[in-house]
């Protein structure tokens, strides 16, 4: 299936805010509830070993991600992290709620953040959940090659993919919607409204996931983007996990060459 950068709706400057933030809110609900990514823990934590930091700088974060699901599971095997939560539109609510919850380890960065070209200061090792899919070539390109650029390590974990499977499964997701919504804290009036009564949340979602999932890059797509940025001493390990759900998480992680290493100057 030939990749398709289609139009998302939550990308766009003018997708009003609550709409917006009620769209992040259910897909972050999601991917705590099914913990989406468990099959990509192992691989972030052995890539966190292999850098050597602690430090997470995570990229286009939306309601916060997977991260108060998986920062437990990184402490019960003894790799406790700090995260540091992004976005180009920042859900701050979101982000303040899931700082509180997780007695502050998920800290967050309040201004945009553009994932091409980070501000100085914003270090550690970048991960990017659900994300990777919005750039086109060129800019998830640029992506990598401004962590190549920093010295910093990146870890992209995609749950969509480029098939039937996982479109199938996208198509269940404004019942989903509908039935999960009133269990997403904080409660809003408007995200009642905007779900059942004016159901624009539900189409939304359906919309932006199927475009999501025709957007997803493949393992190959990713070995040549990867391949492209000549870049000396970085690992680069690009696969599939596999897991409880139908369909795997698509996985890109490039680590950097430890000080000292005579390929970093290859």
């Amino acid at each position: 299936m030939r990749r398709l950068h289609l139009l998302e709706i939550e990308d766009q400057p003018w997708c009003p805010a609550v709409l917006r933030d009620a769209a992040t809110d259910f897909l972050q609900f999601m991917i705590v509830k099914t913990d989406t990514y468990a099959p990509a823990l192992p691989l972030l934590q052995g890539a966190l070993e292999r850098v050597g930091t602690r430090q997470v700088v995570d990229l286009c974060s939306g309601g916060g991600g997977p991260w108060p699901g998986l920062l437990p599971q990184l402490d019960s095997a003894d790799a406790p992290v700090q995260v540091r939560l992004t976005d180009r539109y920042p859900n701050r609510e979101a982000f303040e709620r899931a700082n509180e919850r997780t007695g502050g380890r998920l800290a967050f960065h309040a201004e945009p953040v553009d994932a091409t070209a980070l501000p100085e200061g914003l270090t550690g090792f970048r991960t990017l959940f659900t994300a990777f899919h919005h750039f086109p070539p060129a800019a998830a390109r640029a992506i990598l090659a401004d962590a190549v650029r920093g010295g910093q390590g990146i870890g992209v974990f995609e749950a969509t993919q480029r098939s039937v499977p996982s479109i199938i499964a996208t198509a269940f997701s404004p019942l989903i919607v509908l039935l999960v919504t009133p269990f997403i804290h904080p409660f809003r009036w408007s995200r009642l409204f905007w779900t059942y009564v004016i159901p624009l949340v539900p189409l939304l979602v359906l919309f932006d996931g199927l475009v999501s999932c025709l957007r997803t890059y493949s393992p190959r797509e990713l070995r040549e983007m990867a391949d492209s940025l000549g870049a000396p001493g970085y690992t680069w390990e690009i696969g599939e996990a596999k897991g409880r759900a139908p369909v795997p998480v698509t996985y890109l992680l490039g680590t950097p060459p430890r000080q000292g290493d005579p390929s970093a100057a290859a």
